[in-house]
């Protein structure tokens, strides 16, 4: 025994044991599909042969995006997209940097501002704009700036082959509202715009922390102590608009939130052509932002209308043409909501397209409408729509 411990040839080393080895290749789909994370699935694909084999065939994707980039930045070549695509299928993957859209909303200069926090000056916005995605130091990438080498989402999601669920995620909405203001929108879409609902506020404030000093001369009933609000709106208004929402600029600033929401929505809709050209197994694809500011939806059946029926494009700006537009509009001076939320000045708006038949028009609103956004502004959505209705049209722009 002593010659073969000291013999290095005989000495005896266990083989390892690869446990993922075990297991079946459905098994490991389902926990990819759970990760969905497009840079953690690069990470992944380059663990092993196997792994590499088994991330393109992913159907659940995540894609979130970090930093903004426009096309006046950047401008790829053709040889070096070439390059790219002769690439590793997943070397893009690895260390991602993700660009996103910039404000395309310079159609509305004269409403919108150069900050995010003001939405009442002109915007000075790039002329064009589009998704890029970015790996640091690669070689193969397809456009470099400043160390960073920028590939589209298109190229990206070109190496999965079984989408059905693709989420991309911008780092913030486009519009730039006040701090407190609430504006959020979502929109769905086939060739064109099917329907959109959005629903704003002038401010959010929380019932608990109301101060007497600020809004008892609000139209608030305050309690004999002096320590709070026990009533919050009027409820013999008739959900009638006041006249002063025409006089104090509050009709203006609802139709600046209503223009540049479907502006912003037309513009996602509008990058997405490549990507939903392209993978034709997808099921379902949203395009969101952190913010929670705008979500845009297409299903199955819008999916494949647009490959069917290409879309219009709007001839000032990369975006799809938006239709001539029928609108309601639900507006509360005060909205409490049950879980003592309230918002003042809330204003619902729900938008189809002109052309749409009746028989769609009369879907319940609040079947749609309320199903929109997450509680509790899903609340405010069922609350508005109880009080009158305002008809407005639109011309395609």
């Amino acid at each position: 025994m002593a010659s073969i411990r000291s013999d290095p040839i005989h000495r005896i080393h266990p083989e390892p044991i690869d446990h993922f080895d075990r297991l079946p290749d459905s098994l490991l789909l389902l926990v990819f599909n759970k990760i969905g994370d497009v840079k953690a699935l690069g990470r992944c694909c380059v663990v092993s042969r196997r792994f590499h084999s088994l991330v393109p065939q992913v159907e659940n994707v995540v894609v979130r995006v970090d930093c903004v980039i426009s096309d006046d930045d950047c401008s790829p070549s053709s040889s070096s997209s070439d390059k790219s695509r002769a690439a590793g299928p997943f070397s893009s993957l690895f260390r991602l940097v993700f660009g996103g859209i910039v404000k395309p909303l310079q159609a509305l200069g004269q409403f919108l501002g150069p900050k995010r926090s003001n939405l009442n000056e002109p915007l000075n916005t790039p002329s064009s704009s589009s998704l890029s995605v970015g790996s640091g130091g690669d070689d193969d990438g397809e456009m470099d700036q400043g160390g960073v080498t920028h590939h589209s989402p298109t190229q990206v999601l070109r190496n999965f082959n079984e989408i059905r669920f693709l989420r991309i995620e911008l780092p913030s909405g486009e519009l730039g509202i006040d701090d407190g203001v609430l504006l959020k929108w979502r929109a769905d879409f086939g060739s064109t715009l099917d329907n959109c609902v959005i629903l704003g506020a002038a401010s959010v404030i929380n019932n608990a922390h109301l101060q007497v000093s600020e809004f008892g001369n609000n139209g608030f009933c305050i309690n004999n102590n002096g320590a709070g609000v026990t009533n919050v709106g009027n409820n013999d208004d008739n959900g009638s608009i006041p006249e002063s929402f025409y006089t104090n600029g509050g009709l203006k600033l609802r139709v600046v939130w209503t223009i540049s929401s479907l502006i912003a929505a037309s513009a996602r809709h509008y990058l997405l052509q490549p990507i939903i050209a392209e993978h034709k197994t997808l099921d379902n694809l949203v395009l969101t932002d952190a913010d929670g500011q705008g979500v845009l939806c297409m299903n199955r059946d819008q999916l494949e209308e647009l490959r069917v029926k290409p879309l219009s494009a709007s001839s000032a700006s990369k975006r799809t043409l938006v239709p001539a537009l029928n609108m309601r509009l639900w507006y509360a001076p005060h909205l409490e909501l049950p879980n003592g939320v309230v918002l003042k000045g809330a204003t619902l708006v729900a938008i189809r397209p002109s052309e749409q038949s009746a028989s769609k028009k009369e879907v319940s609103d609040s079947s749609w409408l309320s199903s929109a956004f997450e509680e509790p502004y899903g609340t405010a959505a069922k609350m508005l729509v109880k009080r009158r209705t305002y008809c407005l049209e639109m011309n395609s722009f």
